[in-house]
């Protein structure tokens, strides 16, 4: 990695828990149509896995106030 991007890395690693998910989608969207069809895909297959998982009861919901709650205190 260069040193450009370790210093932009440094800096995102200093924002909220939200504000790199927010700042990993936008990166994300910067892709070329091609790649972000297959990062979507990969999405997709991974949606799909928590699904199942959360329909067999391999995991468990909480409610998305308590999930932000903790990104934002950094309890994770």
């Amino acid at each position: 990695m260069s040193s450009q991007a370790q210093q932009v890395l440094r800096d995102a690693l200093k924002l909220s828990p939200v504000e790199r998910a927010e700042l990993v989608e936008s990166i994300l969207a910067s892709f070329s149509f091609a790649e972000r069809q297959s990062i979507d895909k990969l999405w997709a297959v991974e949606v799909e896995d928590r699904i199942d998982a959360y329909e067999s009861g391999e995991l468990k919901s909480r409610p998305a106030a308590e999930v932000f709650a903790r990104l934002e205190r950094g309890d994770f």
